[in-house]
Order: C-alpha cells, then sequence, then structure tokens
C-alpha cells in the first residue's frame, strides 16, 4: 500500500512564520516552474536560487537537497493541475461535463502546441525509475487525479447516466491512461492528434456504459462549449 503523501515530506523542524512561509513557497513556485520548463536534470539548485530570488543559505533552510525539494515541486505542481481543472472536474456529474473537460484540456495543448506535456506525467518519465520517494508522491498525484475522475462517474451513476454495474474505478483508470498517453505523444510530436484520439477512445468508451444505447457522443474538439481556465487543465 501507497503511503500517504505527508508521510514521504518530512514535517518542518519548527512552524514557519508568515515570511518563512511565503519564502519556501516562492523557492517552490520558481522552482516547479523551471522544472516544467526545462526538467529535473537541466534546472540547477543556482538557477532556483536566481529565480526565486534567495541564497544558497535560504534554500538549505527549507529544503536539505535538491531531491526534498523536487519533492516539493511533485506536490505544487499536483495542486496547479487539480486547481487548473476543477472547474470542469466539480462538473463531471454527466456525459456534456466530462466533454467539455477533455474538450478543454485538448484546447489547451493546441494552444501550447504540445510543449511541456503533463506537469505530472513529464515529472513521472524523469524520477519514476530514479527516486522511491519521487515515485511514491507521483503515483499518490495520478491518484488523487483518478479520484476526482472517479466521483464524476460515480455521480453519473447516482443520477442514472451511467448503468449501475458500471466499474467507475476502472473507466477512471482507462480515462487517465488515454490521456497520459495522449499527453505524452503530443509533448513528443508537438501536434494534438494522438490526445484528441486517446480522448475521443475515452469518451466512446464511456458511451458504451450509458443507460441510453442512443447516446451521442460530439468529439473531444467540437466541445468548447463550459467555463474557462487560465491555468493548464492536463
Amino acid at each position: 500500500m501507497t503511503p500517504p503523501v505527508d508521510t514521504l515530506i518530512p514535517p518542518e523542524a519548527a512552524p514557519l512564520t508568515a515570511r518563512g512561509a511565503a519564502t519556501r513557497a516562492r523557492i517552490v513556485e520558481a522552482a516547479a516552474d523551471l522544472v516544467y520548463e526545462r526538467g529535473v536534470a537541466a534546472t540547477s539548485l543556482e538557477d532556483i536560487m536566481a529565480a526565486s530570488r534567495t541564497s544558497k543559505s535560504q534554500l538549505y533552510h527549507y529544503f536539505a537537497d535538491k531531491d526534498a525539494l523536487i519533492c516539493a515541486v511533485i506536490v505544487r505542481q499536483t495542486e496547479r493541475v487539480l486547481d487548473g481543472q476543477d472547474p470542469y472536474l466539480r462538473d463531471l456529474d454527466s456525459m456534456t461535463g466530462l466533454r467539455r473537460w477533455s474538450a478543454a484540456i485538448l484546447e489547451i495543448q493546441q494552444q501550447r502546441r504540445g510543449l511541456g506535456g503533463c506537469p505530472v506525467g513529464s515529472l513521472a518519465s524523469a524520477l519514476s525509475d530514479s527516486s522511491e520517494d519521487a515515485r511514491l508522491l507521483l503515483a499518490d498525484s495520478f491518484r488523487r487525479w483518478e479520484t476526482r475522475l472517479e466521483t464524476g462517474l460515480r455521480a453519473m451513476q447516482h443520477t442514472g447516466e451511467l448503468h449501475a454495474d458500471a466499474d467507475a474505478a476502472d473507466l477512471a483508470a482507462a480515462i487517465m491512461t488515454a490521456l497520459q498517453g495522449g499527453l505524452l505523444l503530443t509533448q513528443t510530436t508537438r501536434a494534438t492528434r494522438h490526445l484528441q484520439l486517446s480522448l475521443d477512445m475515452a469518451l466512446h468508451h464511456i458511451a458504451g456504459h450509458l443507460r441510453d444505447p442512443h447516446h451521442t457522443i460530439p468529439t473531444a474538439a467540437a466541445s468548447r462549449s463550459g467555463p474557462r481556465s487560465a491555468a493548464a487543465p492536463g
């Protein structure tokens, strides 16, 4: 069983002051931006200190080493992804809501032309084989994301749109698998075709479990209505 996130991050030696918490948050934000832009290996502590306007003594006051800072980056990137998707994830109680969520992800990647891929998925590719602490944190990140999808699917069961005997956990896992595969290929090819195909495949898979067998499923590219978020949904 994967340990909870709070057991993987050492507690602070003492409660942070408001100024200390702001400094620590500034370091993590700068590190998250740089790592997303350049990757873990190409981001040095010196780069992070310069971007966050902090000294070496300040950085090491909050983080024992780069690995500890990267663990904090994983937690922050997960928060960013889920916060950015929240307007859509809260609306996943219907097939319409699910289409809006998938369309938002596709549109953001089209705007970016695939650059950067998934903030969490990119970290998983870079760290899962080299750091067990990072791997466990990333597994928890995907689990939290997948749980939000599962919650929406269970809401669809509650309203009767989705068959009660459908396995919401397996369906959520299938959506996440399609999403991450599509995002990886979009990042590599700098084109969103694979992401659109994988999301459409996931939508049609869900449609096979709807109570109404005649329910039509527009493609992700055609579903552009609903709230917009400035943050990256995926």
